[in-house]
């Protein structure tokens, strides 16, 4: 039976065309086939626009409006394959993951370097990638790129111009095209319970990146103007300063008053862990809560969609200690 696939187009670089002002969305889903000469013929494609954007200006509500479109008519197709802008990708990418945890099809985002329709572009060959892991039988949130199949709540840009733009976090790639086609390395797992749409959120959250000399006053700031949440990207294993500048000290008051503070690595790759050193420890002591192995996008998107579900600390802290959608490696 030929499966169904579900292509929706929201802009970026692949739909981009030369504007007045540097490249911008302008193809439609409709488009998008006729400059490939049409879709795969094995698969019946159904094409739709959810807006236009270079992917700098998707925003959360973005994300729920495309997990309802997506969650709320799951029976209806055997894939979706989502045309995305690069630079929010990752983002996208995790939140979906946790908005639809336990999808039954496969979700796979994708996107380009290049417009599509510009010599050498790397555009409908990972539409090609995508269009065969969405009719994979897979199910869960995948992203498509280079050949690539990664899991989408692993999965960070990590170079601006190169074709191989993005790499999966802390964890294995899921497939890879070669010359024996769409190659999936990992055995399927079945999923941990039923599918589950679940949209709400809250993006009163902020990140800081720490360096040498930060003042600790940016946590009463950022309380006092309603913020929800926190996430810390410490050093190394995720320490922070507690003599001088004494961040440790504002956790523990931060987090007295109901207020979850995250704590992980500036480093993308290998993870945090605060039971290693005195910093570390003290985080703990003080109630930061660790987020291990965790891409800067899963742990924001992640942050987000907890306080949608609860305002509660011990309720974050909770869901932070639980793997829900392999987006971390608890030990």
């Amino acid at each position: 039976m030929m499966k169904k696939i579900l292509l929706i187009n929201t802009g970026g670089t692949f739909s981009s065309r030369p504007g007045e002002n540097g490249l911008t969305p302008a193809l439609s889903s409709e488009e998008i086939g006729t400059l490939l000469g049409g879709f795969d013929p094995a698969l019946s494609i159904t094409p739709e626009d959810h807006c236009s954007l270079d992917s700098s200006n998707i925003t959360p509500d973005h994300w729920r409006t495309l997990a309802l479109r997506i969650g709320e008519d799951v029976e209806r197709w055997d894939g979706v394959v989502l045309i995305h802008g690069t630079d929010t990708m990752a983002y996208t990418a995790s939140m979906l993951s946790f908005m639809l945890q336990n999808i039954p099809i496969p979700v796979v985002l994708t996107g380009s370097q290049m417009p599509l329709g510009v010599p050498m572009s790397d555009a409908a060959d990972n539409l090609r990638c995508a269009l065969q892991m969405a009719a994979s039988g897979r199910g869960g949130v995948f992203v498509a790129f280079d050949r690539k199949i990664m899991l989408g709540c692993r999965t960070s840009k990590v170079r601006t111009v190169s074709f191989n733009a993005f790499e999966s976090i802390n964890y294995p790639y899921v497939g890879e095209v070669n010359a024996f086609g769409l190659q999936l390395r990992l055995e399927e797992t079945p999923p941990a319970g039923p599918f589950r749409l679940q949209v709400d959120y809250s993006d009163r959250i902020s990140v800081l990146k720490l360096f040498p000399g930060m003042d600790p006053d940016i946590f009463r700031f950022l309380q006092e103007r309603g913020y929800e949440g926190i996430y810390i990207e410490g050093f190394g294993l995720g320490g922070v300063p507690f003599l001088k500048s004494d961040f440790t000290a504002e956790i523990r008051r931060a987090s007295q008053s109901g207020l979850p503070i995250l704590v992980g690595s500036q480093c993308r790759y290998e993870g945090s862990n605060l039971s290693v050193y005195e910093t570390g420890q003290r985080i703990l002591d003080c109630g930061g809560i660790p987020v291990h192995d965790m891409t800067q996008e899963a742990v924001v998107t992640k942050l987000m969609w907890c306080l949608g579900q609860s305002k509660r600390r011990e309720d974050i802290q909770r869901l932070f200690r639980e793997n829900l959608v392999q987006e971390v490696r608890v030990p």
